[in-house]
């Protein structure tokens, strides 16, 4: 029996909208770079720095001037990214160089579910085993890494992220938006030494962070790090070429930034703002005003949110972050309830024995930052000698310091680096913006910080953090995915297993 006419008619409309709404669906670009500060870009004012399609992205979009990564670390910070929430509400997804449980979901999965094509080139959610947490598929999607080049240096990745992106697109099925993820691998150490100054960049135009001792070491190092932004960033505007061409451009939201900070000790897994500010900038063609300038407080937990708003999708249980989409629509540059993140860290490498961490927790305001650092009888980069990461990475910086730290030119930057920090830390950013001055303990300060104290503990409380709730030692346990040092610390836990020493958790006395 056929089917009366007004019936195929409805149907027909039904499925002619379905296809223009799929059709309508934006694409999304995720563009991280691997351990690179604020503010390292041209947009930014860094005139040692050649970044044209970061640049680009902030003229045409939104440039952010006070974005944070929650952990500055590489695997809590895609984690906390893919999910929404802060590392303390990911259990060993939280930890660095873990395994991601399956029950924490990522935005990734859900537009996977709703018909999104999903994959990656470069590096995806790392270091760390999805797989033996329990996970089916990649947090990040499927892998596109086949297509390789010769590298500019030898300790340049010889990924070609753009041609893995249009094979990417290549099969991609008719109508279907996608999800792409361009992890680079730069500008992480290693370095070719003295990269940046063959390249033409010049030491005199290096601003050394107050952190570091202004020397000739310190300046080639930086601009070997500068030199390997560069990098990153050409290979960002062969990717938005791959998307002019194939008529994609305008449909798609981009989003660059970078995981954490630099990779120099004080800056990279530290809580200050060498480790925690990192680039942002968003375009998404004509959805949103271009060439706007946001200084609100923001975090990389903010993504997850952003981009199922904005695909029309609902938020993760959970999440913590905020949908950035206000900020993007809105022509206005703040809003008065972003004014701090939080940030946080547990373990980093095997630097001491049983392989325990360093936790810390921050509030960052606008104008100020706090520290708790919980175990302030540690060594903050790791027990001496053992302050040197397993891996055989140059680090002319961290050799320079440490070569001889009480010639009396370098124990002021030993201290400031390696020593062992106090349980408490407050800097005013509005004239320390290096940190390198704690007012925890000037009495004129005293209000501030009792005031970000009360508050970080409430935050914290309301997350659940195990920290504050006498179960930290929790972040102990969780498995390590990493090889092991060449020659362990008396009671080191075996590779990949949990440490039966912390599993249960002991209340705090």
């Amino acid at each position: 029996m056929p089917l009366p006419r007004p019936f195929l008619c409805g149907l027909v409309l039904a499925c002619l909208l379905a296809v223009n709404a799929r059709a309508a669906a934006p694409n999304i670009l995720l563009v991280i770079a691997d351990d690179q500060s604020w503010p390292h870009a041209g947009a930014y004012g860094d005139r040692t720095v050649q970044t044209p399609a970061f640049d680009r992205i902030a003229r045409e979009g939104v440039l952010f001037t006070h974005g944070f990564c929650p952990a500055a670390q590489c695997s809590p910070s895609r984690a906390a990214l893919l999910t929404g929430r802060n590392i303390w509400q990911l259990e060993e997804a939280g930890q660095m160089s873990s395994t991601f449980p399956p029950k924490f979901t990522t935005y990734t999965d859900v537009l996977r579910a709703r018909g999104y094509h999903v994959g990656y080139t470069g590096k995806p959610w790392a270091p760390g085993d999805w797989k033996a947490g329990g996970r089916t598929t990649d947090p990040v999607g499927d892998e596109y890494n086949a297509k390789t080049l010769t590298p500019p240096s030898k300790f340049i990745s010889n990924l070609d992220y753009a041609e893995n992106f249009r094979a990417f697109l290549a099969r991609r099925p008719a109508g279907a938006p996608f999800h792409f993820w361009f992890g680079s691998n730069e500008p992480h150490r290693d370095y070719d030494l003295d990269s940046g100054v063959r390249s033409g960049k010049r030491t005199s135009d290096v601003k050394v962070p107050a952190y570091f001792p202004d020397d000739d070491v310190v300046r080639r190092d930086i601009l070997d790090y500068k030199f390997e932004i560069d990098w990153f960033d050409r290979q960002l505007g062969r990717i938005m070429d791959v998307l002019r061409e194939t008529g994609e451009l305008e449909n798609t939201l981009i989003i660059v930034t970078s995981d954490n900070g630099m990779p120099f000790d004080r800056a990279k897994a530290s809580l200050y703002e060498g480790g925690t500010r990192i680039p942002l900038a968003i375009r998404w063609g004509a959805r949103i005003p271009a060439g706007r300038v946001v200084d609100d407080l923001v975090s990389l937990i903010d993504v997850a949110p952003t981009v199922l708003t904005a695909t029309g999708l609902d938020l993760l249980p959970g999440t913590t972050g905020r949908s950035l989409l206000p900020l993007l629509t809105s022509t206005r540059t703040t809003e008065p309830d972003r004014d701090f993140v939080l940030l946080g860290k547990e373990r980093h490498n095997y630097a001491r024995p049983d392989n325990l961490g360093y936790p810390t927790r921050a509030i960052r305001t606008r104008t100020h930052l706090y520290i708790r650092n919980f175990k302030p009888d540690r060594w903050p980069i790791g027990d001496p000698p053992y302050y040197w990461c397993h891996t055989k990475m140059t680090n002319p910086t961290k050799d320079f310091v440490l070569r001889d730290p009480t010639a009396p030119k370098l124990a002021y930057f030993y201290d400031l680096i390696y020593a062992k920090r106090p349980a408490e830390e407050l800097y005013d950013l509005t004239t320390d913006g290096d940190c390198i001055h704690n007012l925890a303990t000037n009495a004129r300060h005293a209000t501030v910080r009792q005031e970000l104290s009360a508050k970080l503990d409430r935050l914290l409380l309301e997350q659940k953090d195990p920290r504050v709730l006498g179960e930290g030692d929790i972040f102990e346990s969780y498995p390590y995915f990493q090889k092991l040092p060449e020659q362990g610390f008396p009671g080191f836990f075996e590779y990949g297993k949990y440490n039966p020493k912390y599993m249960r958790p002991q209340p705090r006395p």
